[in-house]
């Protein structure tokens, strides 16, 4: 979907995500001392606004306009400062050794694209600095619920992994993680594919 679609998706829903952030997101981030975190493909930054909630120092960037005035509205009602910017993530380099914390929370793009983002946000980590990946996994499309329908945009922890030591991190976790999700008929579960990974510090 181009940035014209997600406009119209965002505008035309309250909230098109939970206003709670990623369960992962939460668990992983809480764990580490609060500095500066970038949010790649924040939407209407959920993720962006819990983490600036935690002390943390965030920049949320999609190329969604809707979604990002979705965002700065947000957050202005959480009493929270993130600071927006709106870029097409697949062409944009964040800062160069610049974030303690980078976040790409489903994201879904074809191999090259997803692989060109995630070496952009690998260079933007600070010596120490982690980045968090997590999207729905290929082997959600036969075993799970929800999330795209198409196997050119969903990837294993491997995959992923791959890319992200070739942009020179260190995999500390690499895994299908599953989420619980209410339907109308019964609860379903949802496979995710999860890699934290980390940029050594200097010697």
């Amino acid at each position: 979907m181009d940035s014209q679609g997600w406009d119209d998706r965002y505008a035309n829903a309250d909230l098109v995500w939970s206003a709670e952030p990623n369960i992962f997101v939460a668990e992983i981030a809480g764990g580490l001392p609060p500095g500066r975190a970038l949010d790649l493909a924040c939407g209407e930054g959920r993720n962006a606004i819990w983490l600036a909630k935690h002390g943390w120092s965030v920049t949320g960037v999609d190329f969604s306009a809707v979604g990002i005035d979705k965002g700065r509205r947000l957050a202005a009602a959480a009493g929270v400062e993130v600071a927006w910017e709106q870029h097409d993530i697949v062409t944009w380099e964040p800062a160069a050794h610049t974030f303690d914390l980078v976040v790409t929370a489903y994201l879904h793009l074809v191999a090259p694209d997803m692989a060109r983002v995630l070496a952009h946000a690998a260079g933007a980590l600070a010596g120490g600095g982690y980045l968090l990946v997590v999207g729905h996994a290929l082997a959600n499309l036969h075993d799970g619920h929800g999330g795209p329908q198409e196997p050119a945009v969903l990837y294993d922890p491997d995959d992923l992994a791959g890319w992200l030591t070739a942009a020179g991190l260190s995999i500390e976790r690499a895994e299908h993680v599953t989420r619980d999700i209410g339907t109308p008929e019964e609860p379903r579960r949802a496979i995710d594919a999860l890699v934290l990974a980390k940029r050594l510090p200097s010697p």
